[in-house]
């Protein structure tokens, strides 16, 4: 089977790493699908959307010369929702969409920030501080 870009095809996935997942093709053929082709929202953990064995629907989007196979889900997807403003999480890291008031989003960041600098600091006198002495 001669795999064509723009193809729609059924697969299965067959693995799952940090930066995205292969897909085994009719024909034997084995492309991957990378982490920011798996959905139209932010995907942090891919073990969140997909598992082994799990059959998927992809597009495939390009063929190298070396024989690599990029495919994506999300230009598979029939009818794509995705977040509005494009890529954008709603209410973004420290949000909770527009439910939540930007005093409470700062005072939630104004604490990750300082258990950060309180971690970092511990770290730093376990290691014994900064620019320490060189003999």
């Amino acid at each position: 089977m001669t795999i064509e870009v723009g193809s729609k095809l059924e697969g299965k996935v067959t693995g799952i790493t940090h930066f995205g997942a292969f897909v085994l093709l009719p024909g034997g053929v084995t492309g991957l699908v990378h982490i920011s082709e798996i959905s139209h929202n932010y995907v942090k953990d891919i073990h969140d959307h997909l598992k082994i064995n799990d059959s998927v629907t992809v597009k495939v989007i390009h063929v190298d010369k070396d024989g690599k196979i990029g495919l994506s889900i999300r230009q598979a997807m029939d009818n794509p929702n995705p977040s509005p403003g494009g890529r954008r999480r709603p209410g973004g890291r420290y949000g909770g969409g527009s439910r939540q008031s930007f005093e409470d989003k700062l005072l939630r960041f104004m604490k990750d920030s300082e258990e950060r600098l309180q971690a970092l600091r511990r770290s730093e006198s376990k290691r014994g501080g900064r620019g320490g002495r060189r003999g």
